[in-house]
Parts: structure tokens; sequence; C-alpha cells
């Protein structure tokens, strides 16, 4: 049995094996950095954690307890979500402009799930005795509960979906498999946007917006991911022209992320003006920080001129088609995101508790900047997504997503005229 089982998966490995050594030097040589700085990330976590100690190593204290990993954490998670989303847009929900993403879309929602796993294991300070009382104490009232515990069904489900994805036998498993990694996906984002807006403590934070905001903000970065990927796979990776099915998916891509940005332009601004006028003193402390103190420029230039206002231009400029320009305006909304998650992470905690009550202690504003440590976990968890898509482009092939995309219109297109039937 286990003869037959190497006999049968051996020359598949040695088959991507050689189509990752066939990918050039310049091809090799990012694989190679990604990974020693894969290395080092990991390295470096495990002597925060180990040996130097995370409350030494790391630039967090009792006054701003989470910082710049949670928000890697954050960026990486809810960037799968809005992969997952706008890829079952295609094969789960019968989009056919969307159906040329399904692979790709897939694979990228579960190495960056898994990104943002490996940096929160690395931040919090036993991640084994978290993994083994998640399962055997469990505690449903809690918002961090649900959400580890949902993001790792969405894993389960996508890595089922992604197999199955590969059989055009099985595509109607793929469906359901897919569906049921938007549920788990979109519950776990929510919930860790409850993770935020429950903290009482925490004014800013407070209130119904973040588990709504989350996946809005969840299917823009999607869309970024989208844009930014595909463009590296077919122009960098890859070296073949667009299909004209994947040129009209990211056109259709294009158009969903111009919604989506006008959508988050409008709420930015809500966001703002609600929590200037009606909010406690301790949350319009926390937005003149972000508005007009030492987070103003990351806010005015990082967050809405480099996210959402150039990119707006770009995108409606190039009308779909100039495929360069799109992802130039990917870049910048993927670099402001990273920064949006930051600082909305760390303005949250930057007011003191006491501030409102006016205790001499606690009259000044927190002050944050990451450890080396830190940065290199952050640099780690970057680059084993970035190596992780370098080697499924090889590995996978490129996806060969066009005779499978012809398979699943003519199974959508069945499935469709079956359900107008009924």
């Amino acid at each position: 049995m286990a003869d037959s089982g190497k006999k049968r998966f051996l020359p598949h490995i040695k088959s991507a094996f050689e189509r990752v050594l066939s990918g050039g030097w310049i091809y090799l040589l990012f694989v190679g950095l990604f990974g020693i700085f894969l290395l080092i990330g990991i390295g470096a976590g495990i002597h925060a954690l180990f040996i130097a100690g995370s409350r030494h190593a790391y630039a967090t204290s009792r006054e701003i307890p989470v910082a710049i990993l949670i928000a890697t954490y954050v960026f990486f998670v809810v960037a799968s979500t809005g992969l997952c989303l706008v890829s079952s847009l295609g094969h789960v929900f019968g989009v056919e402009n969307f159906l040329p993403l399904a692979k790709r879309c897939v694979y990228l929602a579960i190495i960056t799930i898994l990104s943002g796993f490996l940096v929160i294991g690395l931040e919090i300070e036993n991640p084994f005795r978290m993994a083994i009382y998640n399962v055997i104490s469990p505690n449903f009232s809690s918002n961090i509960w649900w959400m580890g515990t949902l993001y790792g069904f969405a894993v389960v489900f996508l890595t089922i979906e992604f197999i199955l994805l590969f059989n055009e036998a099985h595509h109607h498993k793929a469906v359901i498999a897919g569906f049921l990694g938007v549920i788990t996906e979109v519950a776990a984002n929510s919930n860790l946007g409850g993770v935020f807006a429950m903290m009482h403590g925490r004014p800013y934070w407070y209130g119904p917006y973040f588990p709504v905001y989350f996946i809005l903000s969840a299917l823009i970065t999607g869309c970024a991911f989208i844009l930014f990927f595909f463009f590296l796979a077919h122009k960098a990776v890859n070296k073949k022209p667009f299909m004209e099915s994947t040129q009209t998916a990211l056109k259709a891509v294009s158009k969903l992320t111009l919604l989506l940005l006008a959508v988050m332009m409008i709420f930015t601004a809500w966001k703002v003006l609600t929590t200037s006028v009606g909010s406690p003193a301790a949350a319009a402390a926390a937005l003149s920080v972000l508005t007009e103190g030492p987070y103003s420029f990351n806010f005015w230039t990082i967050e809405i001129l480099v996210g959402m206002v150039i990119p707006f231009v770009l995108i409606l400029a190039s009308r779909g088609r100039n495929l360069t320009v799109m992802f130039i305006a990917a870049v910048m909304m993927i670099f402001s995101l990273f920064f949006t998650r930051l600082d909305m992470v760390v303005v949250g905690q930057i007011v003191p508790q006491y501030f409102e009550v006016g205790v001499v202690e606690y009259s000044k504003l927190h002050t944050y900047s990451p450890s080396i440590h830190e940065i290199l976990v952050v640099l780690g968890g970057i680059s084993f997504c970035l190596l992780a898509f370098l080697l499924g482009e090889k590995v996978f092939s490129g996806f060969a997503d066009s005779p499978q995309t012809d398979i699943m219109k003519e199974k959508t297109t069945d499935v469709a005229g079956v359900e107008e039937l009924t």
C-alpha cells in the first residue's frame, strides 16, 4: 500500500520540483531571499518568546498590549476573507466573469490566512497552549474563541475546495466547500471586528462600526491582492500574456474595486464625523491623534490619498484595460491598507484609559514604535506569503485556468437552468 502511494505521488513531486527549478535565476533568487527572510522572522519570534522574553523583545507594554503583530495578523486574515469572497462570486454564485479567478484566489486565501497564523503564533506567548485549550476548554462567549475556531474551519474548507477545483468531476462538491468557506470566513471576519467593537474600555473601537467595516475592508483588500498577484503571476513569474477570460475577470474586479473604494470613502467620512460629534472624550481624542496629531500623516497621506483617492483615479482612468496602471493602484492600496490596520490598532490604545478622569499621570498620550524583533516577524509573515505564492505558481503550473473555466461555465449554466425550471 505504501509502495503504491509512493509510486503515485513521487512523479508528481519530482515534476513540481523540476518546474520550480525551471523558473530561472531571478525567480530562484527571490525564492531564496524570501526563504531566508522567513527563517529570520521565525528565528526572531522564537528568540523573543523563548529566550529574551516577549515583554523585553517586543515593544508592547501594559498600556499598549497589542500592536504591529496583531495589525499584521488582521491585515492577512482580512485579505483572506476578501479573496474568498471575490473568488466565490464565480464558481459558487455563478458570475461568469469571475470564474477564471477561482483557483489562484482560493490558493491566495489559504496562504494569506496561514501567514496571519504564523505572525500571531509568534506573538502569543504560548501558542501551543492556545491550540490545546481552544479545543478542550472552549469559551463560547468569547469573540476571540469564535474567531480562531471559525478561521480554523475556513482553512479546512478552503483546502478541500482548492483540491476539488482541480477535478472537473467534483465541481459541485467544490461549490459546497466554497460556500462553507464563505460562511466561515465572513463569520470569522465579523467576529474579528467584534473583538475590537465590544471593548467598552477602548472608546475609539467600541460600537457597531468595525464588524461591518471589516467585511467591506476585506472585499477591498481581496480586490487589491487579486490585481497585484495576478499581474505578477502573468508578467513576472509565468511570463505569459493574459488570456481574454482573465482580462475580462480583472476588468470586472477593477469595477468592483471602484465601487468599494467609493463606499469606503463614505464609511471613513461618517466614522470621522460621528466620532468627532457624539463620542466620549477619549474616542474624540484618539480621532484627533489620527487626524491632527502624530498619526495625521499616516491618515491623510497614506490611508486617504495613497490608499483611496489616487487608486480610485488610476483605476477609473485605466477603464479596466491598462493592467500596469491597475497594478500600481493595487500596490498603493496594499501599502496603505497595512498602515490602516496598524493605525487602527495603535490609535485605539494610545489615549490613556484614565484620560477623561484627568489623572495627571495619564494626561499624556502613550507612544509606540515597533522593535527590531517585531519588524523581523512581520517581514517573516510577508515573506511566507510571497514565497508560497512563487512556489504555488510553479507547483500548480500557473493554475491552468482555461480548461477548468470552460467546464465550470458549462456546469454553472446547467445549474442556473435547473434553478430556473424549478
